[in-house]
């Protein structure tokens, strides 16, 4: 017997950081275009348990999805570790200031290397870790159901590493944009995993699908 819990995920809208690398600075985002959050709301599950970072950003994306909705979610889950990655000494620096200072160890998908630790902050590995522990402890709680998760690009990516049996340097290559949506499915006594030892398989449905796509084309 299968147990399939559905996630999905959401980057939150888009931020007008200048230029700049935000991390985890508690940064608005720009909730304006409500066609966007229309087009969310039609593909998702209307009984769902919702889940945001601690960070603004996604609350308000939250907020304007769920505008566009017959009828409130029941609960609300802020978990801080979806929170983004954070990047230590290099949040507020631009993309060309950190480019010149880490020349000629720039990373081609992402700020540095799934294991490198920027000073004062954390690894991308470490964002999987905490990402791990969180989708693990919460799909247990919620087995079996559709969990709506607005996150990060960064939070998202991890989730993909962990569905992909820990591919965190590979999955630096994907793209997430603003407000798309991702799916991916944790099955419990399900063939199929990377580890055939393994009790719980991974199926990534959607990955990066625009709000205004339509779905099976």
């Amino acid at each position: 017997m299968t147990d399939t819990t559905r996630w999905w995920w959401i980057r939150h809208a888009p931020v007008d950081s200048g230029g700049l690398i935000y991390g985890q600075e508690d940064l608005d985002c720009d909730c304006g275009q409500q066609e966007v959050f229309t087009g969310l709301a039609t593909r998702l599950p209307g009984e769902a348990l919702w889940v945001t970072s601690h960070l603004k950003r996604t609350h308000q994306t939250a907020e304007a999805i769920r505008a566009h909705l017959p009828a409130p979610p029941a609960e609300t889950l802020v978990e801080p570790r979806f929170a983004e990655q954070h990047f230590g000494e290099w949040q507020g620096l631009s993309h060309e200031a950190l480019r010149e200072r880490r020349a000629p160890e720039w990373h081609r998908f992402w700020h540095a290397p799934a294991h490198e630790r920027p000073p004062g902050g954390e690894s991308f590995d470490d964002l999987v870790a905490r990402t791990a522990a969180a989708v693990e402890e919460i799909s247990e709680r919620h087995a079996g159901g559709d969990i709506i998760c607005v996150a990060h690009g960064g939070t998202i990516r991890a989730a993909l590493a962990i569905a992909l049996g820990g591919q965190s340097e590979a999955v630096l290559s994907f793209a997430v944009a603003n407000c798309s949506l991702t799916r991916i499915d944790r099955i419990v006594g399900a063939a199929g995993s990377h580890d055939p030892g393994a009790a719980v398989a991974w199926r990534i449905g959607l990955v990066n699908f625009p709000p205004h796509g339509v779905l099976g084309a």
